[in-house]
């Protein structure tokens, strides 16, 4: 029986090849708060693994940090990804924080290592966001790689209410780690599309935006893909995604 691991209390803290551009319009998003000392995290990062391979899909492992006194500091974890995972429980307003858990485009979350309960939120969200704010991921995000830079396009929407904010996240595609203490100590362990860091583009309230970032200020021989995603709110109360991409640096 898979044991959830719910967090203890802290505070809110909070190639692409040249040319070319971004896929169809992505039928979800999905975050996956992990954990390397989670005994019950490796079947949902085995199952982002199977997604990742999905391209209708863009996956984003955020691994957390509020595990690391039970023997075994996560490789991985960043703070902000623990911050961003309480803020999402907040601003649903049901406090439910635990790894692994799956965040479906900003808006419903679901047991990590279950894939019927994610196709579930998929299609729940779906309609939730169809009644709120508009059909989720419907806005257009176009990026183009030119020389030294990228070049992120977020078209207009005369029905879009309230602001939103342009993220773009730096990833690793496959990440192994053999972790030698804690709940897992002796197992390796494969992560999937690992965010590196989270850089803001820029505030988003309806109307056409284009955004240019150098390659020099996020790139390195460990980042192979980005994701772009315009979110409505803010990072300290996320909600649902408006529009997403995810483009590779490297050649497959």
């Amino acid at each position: 029986m898979v044991r959830l691991r719910f967090a203890p209390p802290v505070a809110l803290g909070l190639a692409l090849l040249a040319g070319s551009q971004v896929q169809a319009e992505p039928r979800a998003v999905i975050e996956l708060f992990t954990s390397q000392g989670c005994s019950s995290c490796p079947a949902a990062d085995k199952l982002m693994g199977e997604y990742a391979r999905d391209p209708s899909v863009i996956v984003m492992s955020l691994a957390v940090d509020y595990w690391d006194y039970l023997g075994w500091r996560d490789t991985l974890a960043m703070s902000g990804h623990s911050n961003r995972q309480r803020a999402y429980a907040k601003a649903r307003g049901d406090r439910q924080v635990y790894t692994p858990q799956a965040v479906i485009d900003g808006a419903v979350h679901a047991l990590g290592s279950d894939k019927a309960a994610i196709e579930r939120a998929i299609r729940q969200v779906r309609d939730q966001g169809a009644r709120e704010h508009g059909a989720p991921l419907a806005l257009p995000v176009k990026v183009e790689r030119a020389a030294d830079k990228l070049t992120v396009t977020v078209s207009a929407s005369k029905d879009e209410k309230g602001q939103a904010e342009v993220w773009l996240c730096p990833i690793t595609e496959t990440v192994p780690v053999t972790i030698s203490k804690g709940e897992n100590s002796g197992n390796t362990v494969t992560y999937s599309n690992v965010v590196r860091r989270w850089i803001k583009l820029g505030d988003w309230t309806g109307k056409a935006e284009t955004y240019s970032v150098p390659l020099a200020d996020f790139q390195n021989d460990t980042i192979d893909s980005v994701a772009v995603l315009v979110q409505h709110g803010f990072a300290s109360s996320p909600k649902l995604m408006l529009g997403a991409a995810h483009i590779a640096l490297k050649k497959k």
